[in-house]
């Protein structure tokens, strides 16, 4: 009896994490055509700037902003166009361990995500400077919802510099 008691439990837990692991239903907003992902069209800078809890500097030019929907945790991005003194200004607010830095790759290992918003993947922008954090890690109860959030700073020309932020 407690063998068959065992295989059955054995069984009843196979069926519930077969159904937790099963694809959702035409309705779910996560998943569209087959695929894993699709960019949600009615979002953009100010759902990216709220989830971040990141304001968009005054006077800004070229906000942009996009929501990739997914399956497990979705990706915001945003993007504008400031002073450096800004740019850094939010980077430094991010409270990152590790200062604005130069990294460039060759690629981009996420995916291009950025080309969506029509610009060019910043962490492969030789001019650009990054930094990354994990704000629960930090005890950053501003953005307890965000588990990493990450900038790159690119220099334009004068005084201007694009902040372009990820985060999920």
């Amino acid at each position: 009896m407690i063998r068959r008691g065992a295989h059955l439990l054995a069984a009843l837990a196979t069926v519930l994490l077969l159904a937790s692991c099963s694809s959702s239903d035409g309705g779910d907003r996560r998943v569209s055509e087959g695929r894993d992902w699709h960019w949600d069209k009615e979002a953009g800078a100010a759902e990216a700037s709220a989830f971040m809890n990141v304001a968009v500097p005054d006077g800004a030019t070229q906000t942009k902003g996009a929501v990739q929907v997914n399956p497990q945790e979705d990706i915001y991005l945003l993007s504008f166009v400031t002073t450096g003194k800004n740019a850094d200004g939010i980077a430094e607010d991010l409270r990152s361990e590790e200062p604005l830095k130069a990294q460039k790759k060759d690629f981009a290992p996420e995916g291009e995500r950025f080309a969506h918003l029509g610009l060019p993947e910043p962490q492969t922008l030789k001019e650009a400077r990054w930094a990354g954090v994990c704000p629960p890690c930090v005890n950053d109860d501003r953005r307890k919802k965000v588990q990493w959030i990450e900038i790159y700073v690119q220099t334009l020309k004068g005084d201007q510099a694009r902040g372009c932020l990820q985060a999920f």
